[in-house]
């Protein structure tokens, strides 16, 4: 959930769904969206229509671990790093769980704007 709260009172003002395995979030106070990244593949993105009501005004897809992103306050726009990775490592039972390894030359940075 993507929460709106009043910093003074710790009060929820209002919540939006978004989308799993989310890293990061930013607000532009210029257009009054707030972004959530998914690393399931999508940005949330939501407006927030009054100082106790935000919206859902789309989904944006990406690509599946597009999680770490920045927000350019001017020019608006979206960036987002990702890379392919190698298929995760069968772990036993009682060894612990391991990140995948992102496969050689594929980061690359995504860029969104309106």
């Amino acid at each position: 959930m993507m929460v709106m709260m009043d910093s003074t009172s710790g009060k929820v003002l209002a919540s939006v769904p978004i989308g799993a395995g989310v890293d990061a979030t930013a607000f532009d106070p210029e257009t009054q969206l707030a972004f959530s990244s998914n690393g399931e593949g999508n940005v949330t993105i939501a407006h927030e229509d009054s100082p106790d009501q935000l919206t859902v005004v789309q989904t944006l897809t990406t690509q599946r671990g597009a999680r770490t992103m920045a927000l350019d306050p001017k020019t608006h726009k979206l960036y987002l790093a990702v890379a392919e990775f190698e298929p995760a490592a069968n772990a036993g039972a009682d060894a612990p769980r391991q990140r995948p390894k992102p496969v050689p030359g594929t980061f690359k940075i995504l860029v969104y704007g309106r």
